[in-house]
């Protein structure tokens, strides 16, 4: 009995001391569903919304004053919509709602699809902590990759919403193989499938990919009467794609010219990755002891997806990225828990030692999200000058003068991704657009508008064309000066910037 208290007190320390970092990890991530940071997409899924709200069965595009198609529309945006309509919320309450679901969607999944891997006490908290802090020692933000920084800014995106099903629907694949499910089991997971790659078209790779490894992994293999419930529940999957009313999804194979802003993904892996190098080494060790380890396969599925991207051009395809990673993570937390609880001597700690220094690593270089929640002079002084990045500046001061659905012309690259999330649309879309026809020759025009060359009338012309209500520029900028005649200044806003209606076309 003595010689197994010690080690046996010291398991209990160490999970515990993983509890309390997955607690105090939820709370910071609770903090940010109530402050919801501002930066790169919100104002699109914003927008989304907006569009939705005044029009459910035909809203057009949600950036442009068009009548077009939009991958943006999925259950979960539409779902959302109507919760905000039959609630009368506003559309930044639901935001902070889709959040909320995102964060436990995501937990939850984690924790079942790890449980089906290891029931050892703390595999989950270990992968809880894993999955947000294990990256590397450069800041990386990027929708779909579930780094604690990327989590404080996409909380709300469809992104961490569709990953959160998609860890739900590999532990759920994972049983369905083991227990033999009946056919509407399968068929459930048809739907589940669907619900992922129309949420959230780049998940939902990530999701084929785990689902393929959670298939060719599965021991035994599935018989024949499973493998024709596969059949079903992919053939709905199918079906369910192909009838979505609001966008044609096999028209998405094209790309939509989105290689050139998914490029930076392939750039200093080393840096923003090395702490998931742990992971790698968990993985080699499960391959090691079993070729048809579902992690193991996700990682050379994800690995192999990844670098194709790279070596044919399209970048885009880098955003497969988290089936890499989490992969890496989630084996390590495993293997972690493993070794600690059925390991002998001393040596067995040294993984979760090793893994604990990495998460400290991750977590110093991540403190910065702590700005995001806390005043300045609440941070704690050895934090104040750790890197984050940087929130986007708001357009609420403009947007309260702007009706809803009136075209605002502008070329800032913030006021673009951030206006429409409060009602009014730009000539020019922030993102590329695979369903509007005239995208370039929108973008022409705004650059033309904003060129100092261009002439007046050149530029009132523009301006009735896309029937502009609003110009927003900075102050002394190229444009119709704001003492033009066919302007009328309204407001002033931070950073220079000078909202005047149009008077004239």
């Amino acid at each position: 009995m003595t010689r197994t208290a010690p080690p046996l007190a010291a398991r209990a320390a160490l999970w515990r001391s993983a509890a309390v970092g997955v607690v105090l990890l939820t709370v910071l991530l609770l903090l940010m569903v109530v402050r919801l940071p501002w930066s790169g997409d919100l104002g699109m899924h914003g927008a989304v919304l907006e569009r939705l709200r005044a029009d459910l069965v035909h809203p057009g595009n949600p950036l442009v004053d068009e009548d077009t198609d939009s991958p943006y529309y999925s259950p979960w945006t539409v779902s959302l919509a109507l919760v905000a309509t039959a609630g009368g919320w506003s559309t930044f309450a639901v935001l902070r709602l889709a959040a909320l679901a995102g964060l436990v969607l995501l937990g939850t999944g984690t924790a079942a699809f790890v449980r089906t891997f290891s029931r050892r006490r703390g595999a989950v908290p270990l992968a809880l902590l894993c999955v947000p802090l294990l990256y590397g020692v450069r800041l990386f933000a990027w929708s779909g990759v579930p780094g604690l920084t990327s989590l404080c800014l996409t909380l709300a995106y469809p992104s961490t919403f569709a990953l959160g099903l998609a860890l739900h629907l590999w532990a759920l694949l994972r049983r369905a193989l083991a227990q033999a499910w009946g056919p509407v089991g399968f068929l459930g997971l048809g739907v589940l499938l669907a619900g992922v790659l129309l949420c959230h078209q780049f998940t939902g790779a990530v999701a084929v990919l785990g689902a393929t490894a959670v298939l060719l992994g599965a021991r035994p293999g599935p018989g024949t009467a499973v493998r024709r419930r596969l059949a079903a529940g992919a053939a709905l999957a199918l079906a369910l794609l192909l009838c979505w009313p609001y966008y044609p999804f096999l028209a998405l194979a094209g790309g939509g010219g989105l290689d050139a802003i998914h490029r930076p993904l392939y750039g200093h892996l080393a840096q923003k990755f090395c702490l998931a190098g742990l992971g790698v080494v968990a993985l080699a060790v499960r391959w090691r002891r079993d070729h048809r380890d579902p992690l193991a396969l996700l990682f050379v599925l994800g690995t192999v997806a990844f670098a194709a991207g790279w070596v044919s051009g399209h970048y885009a395809w880098g955003r497969v990225l988290p089936a890499v990673l989490i992969s890496a993570q989630l084996a390590l937390a495993v293997e972690v828990a493993e070794t600690a609880a059925s390991g002998a001597g001393r040596r067995r700690w040294v993984p979760a030692a090793v893994t604990g220094a990495a998460l400290l690593a991750g977590a110093w270089t991540q403190a910065g999200v702590l700005a995001y929640v806390l005043r300045e002079d609440a941070v704690p002084p050895g934090l104040r000058d750790v890197p984050s990045v940087a929130l986007w500046p708001r357009f609420g001061w403009a947007a309260a003068k702007v009706p809803k659905g009136a075209t605002v012309m502008t070329d800032d690259y913030y006021a673009l991704r951030t206006l429409p999330a409060y009602g009014p649309y730009t000539v020019a879309p922030a993102y590329p657009d695979a369903f509007l026809p005239d995208e370039k020759r929108r973008r022409e025009a705004t650059r033309r508008y904003f060129t100092p060359a261009t002439s007046r009338a050149e530029r009132l012309g523009i301006l009735k064309e896309y029937g502009v209500r609003w110009v927003l520029q900075k102050n002394g900028g190229a444009g119709l000066p704001p003492g033009d005649p066919a302007l009328r200044a309204t407001a002033r806003g931070p950073g220079g910037f000078a909202l005047l209606e149009v008077v004239e076309r």
